[in-house]
């Protein structure tokens, strides 16, 4: 893997190049936050793209669907993808609508799909849900052999990545700051924090009485 982000042509960000970040590091950080990530490529002409779950494993990120999907299909052929994840952290409130933005996060991988198979399969599976639920793999049921069969597990390499971060105070216009309505507005920025909530059973587990399990308690955002 490269540890020159934005290192190729078609990664390097043009739109606001002050904002591309090449830490590797970041680019990890980012992609071990995020629960969601969305995947495309051309089927047939039209593009499509697909929000999916997904686990980083050190140089590549892991993701599944089902063998039944037209854009999984192309995928496990090969079709050239593209691998966004994006994070939202606030509203940004300039002096202008044309300068008020939002803070985030956000990588994009280009490249080829890889199928996995066999047991490099099953323990993607199990990194997706550890990543997506940590503790649950201990105690829920593994994967029956007909619902492995029926599921793409695929494995994008983090060869050709991009990464761009956009925080800090609106940058407004100068005229803006100078100007006796506009400089007299409120300007700045709304955090967005993400929580778990309290986790609320299903009739089974309230009929039994079974608590939660401890791990959840250790969920953060």
């Amino acid at each position: 893997m490269t540890t020159q982000v934005g290192a190729t042509d078609r990664t390097t960000v043009r739109r606001f190049p002050e904002k591309a970040v090449k830490d590797l590091s970041a680019v990890n950080a980012i992609l071990d936050a995020g629960l969601v990530a969305h995947i495309s490529c051309v089927v047939d002409g039209q593009p499509f793209i697909m929000p999916v779950g997904y686990a980083r494993d050190g140089d590549r990120v892991l993701f599944h669907g089902s063998t039944a999907s037209r854009l999984f299909k192309n995928l496990a052929a090969s079709q050239p993808c593209c691998f966004t994840v994006t994070l939202i952290d606030g509203m940004v409130l300039a002096r202008s609508a044309f300068e008020s933005s939002m803070h985030y996060r956000c990588v994009i991988a280009l490249g080829s799909c890889e199928v996995l198979e066999g047991e490099e399969k099953e323990n993607a599976l199990i990194r997706i849900t550890d990543h997506l639920l940590p503790g649950r793999t201990d105690e829920a049921r593994k994967s029956a052999p007909k619902e492995s069969k029926a599921t793409l597990v695929l494995a994008l390499s983090l060869d050709e990545v991009s990464c761009k971060v956009s925080e800090g105070d609106p940058d407004d216009v100068p005229s803006d700051l100078t100007d006796p309505i506009y400089s007299n507005i409120w300007a700045g920025y709304v955090p967005i924090t993400e929580a778990f909530g309290e986790p609320v059973a299903d009739a089974m587990t309230t009929e039994k009485g079974i608590p939660a399990p401890a791990y959840i308690a250790d969920w953060k955002r």
